[in-house]
């Protein structure tokens, strides 16, 4: 699990892996997710690198802190949590892709078609 790639910092790496638990239904709401400490230990990280990435998740308002308890899951994370991915998808990703797909000429269609028939299997 600590194969990070040097596109990201590890952070954002680490705050991804949580947001996709909340996303899967891996942790529920209400639900604590794991420790700094326990992550920091499975990652190899800094502690400061994972609790960073637990702020950025308590600034959108999907985990909360609970003084002596840790860090749970909020009442409506996943669908907030869905809003928010799909906004900075939209904002931040998608631009660079669509301005790719007209650059390469390639269609948006077959894209798709492609895409749908490539998935793999969901490991749930």
């Amino acid at each position: 699990m600590d194969d990070f790639h040097t596109s990201q910092p590890i952070f954002v790496q680490i705050r991804q892996r949580l947001a996709e638990m909340i996303l899967r239904g891996q942790v529920a709401e209400g639900e604590s997710l794991p420790s700094v400490r326990q992550i920091a230990g499975e990652l190899s990280v800094n502690p400061l690198t994972v609790t960073k990435a637990f702020e950025a998740l308590v600034d959108i308002g999907v985990v909360e802190k609970r003084r002596g308890l840790g860090m749970f899951v909020t009442a409506g994370a996943r669908e907030q949590l869905l809003a928010h991915e799909r906004d900075k998808f939209l904002r931040e990703d998608w631009p660079r892709i669509a301005a790719q797909i007209r650059a390469l000429d390639l269609d948006l269609s077959l894209l798709l078609a492609k895409s749908t028939s490539h998935q793999e299997p969901d490991h749930e």
